[in-house]
């Protein structure tokens, strides 16, 4: 009724139609009647380009596994198996080969399968006490001193060099020396210990120095018993070296070849300790291939007494560790008869 309203009053005043349909009218009113006929045409080509054409089939299950994923539902393992699937299965990290992860050349095993094993004698109380054979054989310690990796020859000459700059060079001498001569009282003092030497014991005892690494070592000697040997020589028949070994006894009911050791440092771990565990290792394979021995040995035990008296940290080889650090003594042994 409007229109019809508007369209009369028009009609009465010539040419207001004619105005009303001129082009600047046309340009402004027509796009939008354009527009929305364009926006019905595209919609009509919009729903003509449905998905009915698709295999429905074919994407049935990727379009359920789409539709239906939850995040709650991943796991550790189904990220794995995604991951292989994307980009395939994780390439393994290689380390660098390591000089100890070699293979010697010449293998001898650890455990000497042709060993007899005698029954237990009725004087097996008494700790062996082999002497030392003076002979062409390299020791233990020379063939660890001669194969000294580069970083440990530099850091054991810097240290020498800082404590000459500290003591001088005849202080240092002194030093060392000093270091030595307590390292034999204390393995004397202990050597009296096992075999039950009380006044002997006492007597060295009385030196502060001794007294102190006694003390460090108290709570290790009671997990001590049933030793075999003390201060005796042994040699690798096969291997041909020889060294002394401190003492073989059970630890915590385990037989193992123990070593002394005095710090002024706190070694608390066992690769504190640089070459003992390979001394250790070379110990072990000499008894077990030395026909003087009717026993072998498989563990290993390294112990560091302190000065000042502060409890001694005591490092236990298992066999599989032994075995790691006598395959590097062979190394080291190679390296050596190479070298000489």
């Amino acid at each position: 009724l409007v229109r019809m309203q508007f369209l009369q009053i028009l009609s009465r005043k010539p040419g207001s139609l004619e105005m009303l349909f001129q082009i600047p009218f046309c340009q402004k009113q027509f796009p939008y009647t354009c527009l929305s006929t364009s926006a019905c045409v595209y919609s009509k080509k919009k729903k003509g380009n449905s998905y009915e054409q698709v295999d429905q089939e074919r994407y049935k299950s990727l379009v359920h596994s789409v539709t239906s994923y939850k995040t709650s539902a991943q796991t550790p393992e189904t990220i794995l198996e995604e991951d292989n699937l994307l980009y395939g299965p994780p390439s393994k990290h290689r380390p660098p080969i390591k000089a100890g992860t070699k293979t010697p050349r010449n293998w001898v095993p650890l455990i000497n399968p042709s060993k007899r094993i005698l029954p237990v004698s009725g004087d097996s109380n008494v700790p062996m006490k082999i002497g030392l054979q003076r002979t062409k054989m390299p020791s233990v310690t020379r063939i660890l001193q001669e194969t000294l990796s580069p970083q440990q020859v530099f850091y054991l000459e810097r240290w020498k060099q800082k404590m000459i700059e500290e003591l001088g060079k005849e202080g240092f001498e002194e030093y060392t020396k000093n270091l030595f001569l307590q390292g034999e009282l204390f393995h004397s003092a202990l050597e009296s210990i096992f075999l039950s030497e009380e006044k002997a014991a006492k007597e060295q005892g009385k030196d502060d120095v001794v007294a102190g690494y006694l003390s460090s070592v108290e709570h290790v000697l009671e997990d001590i018993s049933e030793v075999k040997a003390l201060e005796s020589g042994v040699h690798h028949e096969t291997l041909q070296y020889l060294g002394l070994v401190d003492c073989v006894a059970k630890y915590r009911g385990r037989l193992c070849v123990i070593d002394w050791k005095t710090s002024e440092k706190p070694k608390p771990f066992l690769q504190n300790t640089y070459d003992n565990p390979l001394q250790v290792a070379a110990y072990i394979g000499a008894i077990n291939h030395d026909a003087n021995y009717d026993f072998q040995v498989r563990c290993g035990l390294v112990v560091v007494a302190y000065k000042n008296g502060s409890p001694a940290h005591p490092h236990f080889m298992d066999p599989d560790l032994c075995s790691q650090y006598w395959n590097k003594w062979l190394l080291r042994l190679e390296e050596y008869m190479d070298k000489n």
